[in-house]
């Protein structure tokens, strides 16, 4: 039975659930007991489990699984704030990992309207796209699709780095300063989800991010999709 205290029911159900997983009462990848095992046991009405088991699989927590059940996500394994702008690299080695590189395609193609829009070149014809797969241990965890200006980078000496910012700012110069970041859940990807080995309902975190010089000129444009059960992402806020 829960404690009762001043907090709304839900609440104390997600507190007691998280403390229980970090005790390993509940274990990676278990299944929860059922609805009404669970809400008999901690003396809470369905409703309120639900609402619990709602906002926990929100903070990926959990995943539920239509007419099966509920079950424990397994931590993940890479964390990182987004108020620094941090190579994916960097943070497969930070997590004490062999970070890889494994290259899908690198070509000049078509600008499209939209890229001509986020680039603010009207007179933009042609992009280099640049798609690889992030490896951590031999293990693929990330999907990577870079656009650029294709004068910004020698595409015949692509596959011979890791780092995509060093070699656009070898080949120009050009020092890329900050990035604006939006992140997107989504969910089963056709594509994605099979190279980066997912299972159906595994969730994904799409950052798209364009990279600025010290001039606020978009200079790199990103679309990188990772593994919500081993990536995890958040953002240090100060009051004011």
């Amino acid at each position: 039975m829960i404690r009762s205290d001043t907090r709304h029911l839900y609440l104390q159900v997600i507190d007691r659930i998280k403390e229980d997983i970090e005790k390993g009462i509940y274990k990676e990848r278990e299944k929860l007991p059922s609805e009404f095992e669970l809400s008999k046991m901690l003396g809470v009405s369905r409703a309120t489990l639900r609402e619990a088991l709602r906002l926990l699989e929100e903070e990926n927590v959990v995943t539920r699984r239509h007419g099966v059940g509920t079950f424990v996500n397994p931590k993940p394994v890479f964390s990182s704030g987004i108020e620094q702008l941090k190579s994916v690299t960097n943070m497969i080695v930070a997590a004490g990992m062999e970070p890889g590189t494994q290259y899908l395609s690198a070509e000049k193609v078509f600008a499209t309207k939209e890229d001509k829009e986020k680039f603010h070149r009207d007179d933009l014809s042609h992009v280099a796209k640049i798609e690889r797969v992030r490896t951590a241990d031999g293990q693929p965890v990330v999907y990577c699709i870079d656009k650029m200006p294709e004068e910004y980078i020698p595409l015949d000496k692509v596959r011979e780095t890791d780092s995509l910012f060093r070699l656009i700012e070898e080949y120009t110069h050009i020092h890329i300063q900050y990035a604006v970041t939006h992140i997107e859940p989504i969910g089963f990807h056709e594509k994605v989800s099979s190279i980066l080995n997912c299972e159906p309902d595994q969730a994904l975190l799409l950052l798209k991010q364009m990279h600025y010089d010290d001039e606020d000129r978009p200079v790199l444009y990103s679309s990188n999709y990772f593994r919500a059960d081993q990536f995890s992402f958040h953002v240090l806020r100060r009051r004011v």
